[in-house]
């Protein structure tokens, strides 16, 4: 506990704002449903279109203002970050199992298995990203299920290329040879020796794309083959309130500032795993 204080205390204020600011956005997006927070999806057209508490006109009763339907901008903004932080977590998760097996396969048996999946990751990295989305989509029907699919299937082809790498460094290493003359299977060098030594960058790489993860939902669900109705999500709420940003700018001002405030956040908490992590390599 003291290494992580003593690692945040050397952060730049930058990121320890990112870091304090991401948190708590979380945080309160976790306990939401126990929060007296109005119904997201609640209308009330005599509260249309009603600006921020802080602005001439504004109520404390919308703190963040109201977009066309009377609905609550605060409410819907921590309410769609409790859905999209859960889109991209279980994206990533799924990705990441799936990629980093097909990475440790590839890097330890070599010869024709590498090759195999190396072509298949390589015609997967050269798919358009919104095409495959909207085709699958499209075939499957519009679900949170069909979501975290569609970016799982575009997020494991990233672990698939570092991780095979990594374990092609490990592989070769003298203890790891030291072990197959000594008759240890493949089996047990995989999962009681590769994986313990590259499970930190997995876990670093698996942060670092929770954000690249809440940016893909958020453009599907800008784009209206995302999070279904009456689900609640940041680029639904940009969508519907970008014919009204002269009139009513906190409509797409606020849940822009959470898909970047969070992006970073996990950016930076990626960044910071990642350090530790390579400094106890040098370590040991």
């Amino acid at each position: 506990m003291k290494n992580y204080l003593h690692a945040f205390q050397k952060t730049s204020l930058w990121n320890q704002i990112l870091l304090f600011s991401g948190f708590g956005l979380i945080s309160t997006a976790v306990f939401a449903p126990v929060l007296p927070l109005a119904d997201p999806n609640g209308q009330d057209l005599e509260s249309s279109l009603h600006p921020p508490a802080f602005l001439s006109g504004g109520s404390i009763k919308h703190l963040l203002g109201t977009d066309l339907l009377g609905r609550d901008v605060f409410s819907r903004l921590i309410f769609g970050t409790r859905l999209t932080v859960v889109i991209a977590v279980s994206a990533v998760l799924l990705g990441a199992i799936f990629g980093s097996v097909l990475g440790v396969i590839a890097g330890f048996k070599g010869g024709k298995i590498d090759a195999l999946i190396s072509r298949i990751t390589e015609a997967q990295l050269a798919l358009p990203f919104i095409l495959l989305a909207i085709s699958f989509i499209v075939a499957r029907g519009q679900s949170l299920a069909t979501l975290i699919f569609v970016l799982a299937l575009v997020g494991w082809a990233q672990y698939v290329r570092i991780i095979r790498a990594e374990t092609l460094a490990i592989k070769e290493k003298g203890f790891v040879l030291g072990l197959r003359v000594s008759g240890c299977s493949d089996f047990r060098i995989i999962f009681q020796h590769i994986v313990p030594n590259i499970f930190g960058t997995i876990l670093s790489l698996a942060t670092l794309e929770v954000g690249t993860m809440i940016l893909a939902e958020s453009a599907l669900s800008f784009l209206g083959i995302g999070v279904p109705p009456p689900g609640v999500s940041w680029g639904s709420d940009l969508a519907s309130g970008k014919d009204f940003i002269s009139m009513a700018w906190w409509l797409v001002t606020f849940p822009g500032i959470s898909i970047v405030l969070t992006v970073l956040f996990v950016n930076t908490a990626g960044d910071s795993l990642r350090s530790r992590f390579d400094s106890r390599k040098q370590i040991f």
